[in-house]
């Protein structure tokens, strides 16, 4: 399986490709696109889905695996979020990939087993479970690597309740 995790955003967008084989994970690409911050959300937006397909069709993932928005007190910025997200789905949607959606607190859950984990305790698991020594800055890559980790992590127990 090899699975594109997506760390939305209109101004910084994570992106991350996991291959998982038995379990084994490894990255395989990781990378934050940046449309250029002049440009109007529209634009940025349309930059972002013109970057995403040209991605998908180079990499060919299995499946994309998008963060949702995180709604707190800003309601503006999540919803900012939530058109890059819309526009990551329709990317895939594009190329034939399929689409699944985890919250921020299901990525946190699936890779460092506690939904209320700082950026930095995922920032260093993701490192541990892809055996990646750099940091992985800006934090966007290794959000973006963290919700591919999670449906590797969401299929392997589907997998396992299956044959159950």
């Amino acid at each position: 399986m090899l699975v594109l995790g997506v760390d939305p955003g209109t101004y910084k967008t994570g992106i991350g490709f996991v291959s998982s084989t038995n379990g084994d994970m490894a990255m395989t690409h990781s990378d934050v696109l940046s449309p250029p911050r002049s440009a109007s959300l529209p634009d940025r937006l349309a930059w972002i889905h013109d970057r995403m397909i040209q991605i998908i069709d180079e990499i060919k993932p299995t499946v994309v695996a998008i963060e949702r928005p995180f709604v707190s007190r800003n309601v503006k910025a999540a919803m900012a979020v939530g058109q890059a997200q819309a526009v990551a789905m329709i990317a895939a949607s594009h190329c034939s990939i399929p689409v699944v959606n985890y919250s921020p607190r299901e990525v946190k859950k699936a890779v460092t087993d506690h939904g209320g984990s700082s950026k930095e305790q995922v920032q260093g698991m993701v490192g541990v479970l892809l055996g990646i020594s750099e940091p992985l800055e800006p934090s966007d890559r290794a959000d973006a690597l963290a919700v591919a980790i999670c449906h590797i992590n969401n299929s392997l127990m589907v997998d396992v309740e299956m044959r159950e």
